[in-house]
């Protein structure tokens, strides 16, 4: 029923495809215009109404390096690097 698209985005102007399965997200929602950024765009929207993430610092409770979160940690639960979190992540823990 839906066909891909290709459309241009209104910021940068560069080709955009509105895939069939968005288009069935957007029906499915009621939304009856089309997008009119590209995802970039519409992430950097996105992101610059947020304003600026702030981050804290914590210790590993892994490897013990100090680590940078975008959260407040919290001194019952552990915080761990990235590395750290990735391997645990693959661990399945």
């Amino acid at each position: 029923m839906y066909e891909d698209k290709t459309l241009k985005c209104k910021e940068c102007g560069a080709d955009f495809v509105f895939t069939a399965g968005e288009q069935e997200f957007y029906a499915e929602r009621g939304f009856q215009n089309e997008p009119q950024r590209c995802k970039g765009c519409r992430d950097n929207r996105k992101n610059a109404a947020r304003g600026p993430r702030e981050y804290f610092a914590a210790t590993c409770a892994a490897c013990g390096k100090e680590a940078k979160v975008p959260f407040e940690p919290k001194t019952d639960r552990p915080v761990y690097c990235s590395d750290c979190f990735a391997k645990l992540k693959e661990q399945g823990e």
